[in-house]
């Protein structure tokens, strides 16, 4: 069994009024959950600027477990806490450990919360006394082949869920409003986003930040890189017009494009 350590910080949001108020708090619809069924959801700005990724796991009818990134724990508690006013629903910060198991998550490790990160069957296992045999750094190589982002690298303040392939997995556009509703709503129904997350294999690992150009003009930046058998792989913002088949060049090597992440094509 493969299985890697997965940092998380943990929030419970419970009580009466936990479904309808979570609802309204996040971009996907955590009402249609059923006891141990889970979703990718977002926290936004008002203006639709990523907060926190999250995944909502429905406990009980009445209880929900947030898991997100060790460092936003503390924010996405305050602010729902912030916005919960009348609501009858706790919010607090929870321990557990977290596990990627690989393939069948039967025993001994029990079922878990099924997860499309990493280009393959894999889910996250709870409190499990694991012993991992995936390192960290092969963790993330897999991230990045799959071309999943990953906060603080493709997803922060500065980036609109389109622009990250978000709203295809972690977005509702038939529920109720949220923050960030109707940005999100009108770039998808009335136009598109200017950029995208592409994987990019290359020679050498390249620096993140560093430009990447078509056709002598500068068009995306390296957002990840990691160290592959043959090569590297890193993900990279580039414009929606450049062709996904083009090579590119990065700082002093070239760039094949392996795959376009997002749902959207030029």
């Amino acid at each position: 069994m493969r299985v890697a350590f997965r940092p998380r910080s943990f929030v419970r949001v419970a009580g009466p009024d936990a479904e309808v108020y979570l609802n309204r708090m996040v971009s996907n619809d955590v009402a249609v959950l059923g006891p141990g069924e889970s979703c990718e959801a977002l926290l936004l700005t008002p203006k639709a600027r990523i907060v926190a990724p999250l995944i909502v796991l429905r406990r009980a009818h009445d209880d929900f477990l947030l898991l997100t990134e060790t460092e936003l724990g503390d924010r996405v508690r305050a602010e729902l806490v912030r916005g919960r006013f009348a609501a009858k629903t706790e919010i607090e910060l929870e321990e557990h450990t977290s596990h990627v198991v690989f393939g069948d998550t039967g025993a001994p490790a029990g079922p878990g919360i099924p997860s499309s990160a990493y280009g393959e069957p894999a889910a996250e296992v709870l409190d499990a006394e694991l012993e991992p045999t995936v390192s960290a750094e092969e963790l993330e190589l897999l991230r990045i082949r799959a071309g999943s982002p990953a906060w603080g690298k493709e997803l922060d303040d500065r980036v609109m869920p389109a622009e990250a392939g978000l709203d295809a997995r972690a977005i509702s556009f038939s529920k109720g409003c949220y923050p960030g509703q109707e940005p999100v709503a009108r770039l998808h129904y009335r136009g598109h986003a200017n950029r995208g997350l592409r994987v990019l294999e290359l020679a050498e690992v390249p620096e993140t930040e560093t430009e990447v150009v078509y056709q002598g003009k500068g068009v995306g930046r390296i957002t990840s890189a990691a160290a592959g058998p043959h090569g590297a792989f890193a993900l990279a913002y580039v414009r929606r017009e450049v062709p996904e088949d083009a090579q590119l060049a990065v700082g002093r090597d070239f760039a094949s494009q392996v795959h376009w992440p997002g749902p959207e094509r030029p």
